[in-house]
């Protein structure tokens, strides 16, 4: 049994659900292996939510209990418009937090409009330190441009500025310690996250696959790492710091150590879908009754029914078992 109720969403499970993560675009202009494959398609125009449908299902989610929001794509940045959908957003009662994860391409040009318009946090991925081995991971020589947004962020004042690293054994593996070594110089919050066999064949990627035990095990011998508590809000991260370090240092093991228990979000796509979990194909559609008149009410109990698909956990692995079939950039990240 789920509900929406003065105490806000609650799934099958009793989880209390306030995130939400809403894909604004399938459109990115990198091309990172994990994400973009030699079988992914842009969504045409028609069958992408407008920014006013997303505005309106994001209204009707603060509404609902739903106090964090974070955009996402594809790349977001690449949206037309997003700075006043940012804008828009930022103005809802009730909605506490809103960030957003980019590439970091296009982020030194609009880092100080995103921080006029309200937004409050910033996420971007970035892999590798080495332009080189930048350029084989996104198919763009664009390393230092990443690199100027993150410098803009920090420079506006988003705090804390989050730098995302999807660890890739035999890839990018070698880069850890560099991207570690980025909390001891500057108060920026580095997250490592396991590699997850999303859109593809998980029997041919499991190589890829090092789990964050290994990443951590690396780390320490750099020196000691010591544990940060989480806050209410919190994602899943296990959070640590190096000794007199001004920034942190995250794991997130969805594979190795999964933590479904205190997952406190669904999804929003850029195909419009709500979905209950990343590592899952349930989803629930939404673009079909906003574009045949559905009213608030209707659209609301689209959120009860995504709650009432969300399991106790996720059954993703390397074994075959639970393959997602639909592509990261759709989904969003």
């Amino acid at each position: 049994m789920t509900s929406a109720n003065s105490k806000g969403l609650v799934d099958g499970c009793k989880r209390s659900v306030t995130y939400l993560r809403v894909s604004v675009t399938d459109r990115c202009n990198l091309h990172c292996r994990y994400c973009i494959t030699h079988k992914t398609q842009w969504l045409p125009k028609g069958q992408v939510l407008t920014l006013e449908e997303i505005y309106r299902m994001v209204r009707i989610a603060v509404g609902l209990g739903i106090t964090k929001v974070r955009l996402t794509g594809g790349e977001p940045l690449c949206r037309k418009d997003v700075l006043g959908l940012v804008a828009r957003l930022s103005r809802l009662n009730g909605l506490e937090d809103l960030s957003l994860t980019t590439n970091g391409t296009l982020l030194a040009a609009k880092a100080r409009a995103l921080r006029q318009a309200g937004l409050q946090r910033i996420n971007i991925s970035l892999d590798t330190l080495d332009a080189a081995m930048f350029r084989q991971l996104t198919g763009s020589d664009l390393f230092e441009q990443v690199w100027r947004g993150i410098m803009a962020a920090a420079d506006e004042g988003f705090e804390p500025v989050k730098i995302n690293t999807v660890v890739m054994n035999g890839c990018n593996d070698a880069q850890i310690e560099r991207l570690a070594d980025l909390s001891r110089q500057y108060p920026f919050h580095i997250r490592f996250i396991e590699y997850m066999p999303i859109g593809i064949d998980p029997h041919g990627s499991q190589d890829r696959f090092m789990p964050m035990d290994e990443v951590r095990r690396r780390l320490e011998r750099m020196g000691p790492l010591v544990p940060v508590a989480n806050g209410r809000s919190d994602g899943p991260a296990m959070r640590f710091r190096f000794e007199n370090a001004p920034g942190e240092i995250g794991f997130i093991g969805a594979m190795s150590n999964h933590f479904c228990h205190r997952c406190n979000r669904i999804r929003l796509t850029a195909d419009g879908h709500l979905r209950p979990c990343l590592l899952s194909d349930e989803q629930v559609d939404v673009i079909g009754p906003l574009r045949s008149g559905g009213s608030d009410a209707d659209l609301s109990t689209l959120f009860a029914e995504t709650l009432a698909r969300k399991g106790d956990e996720h059954h993703l692995n390397f074994c075959g078992n639970g393959v997602i079939r639909t592509q990261m950039v759709t989904i969003g990240g």
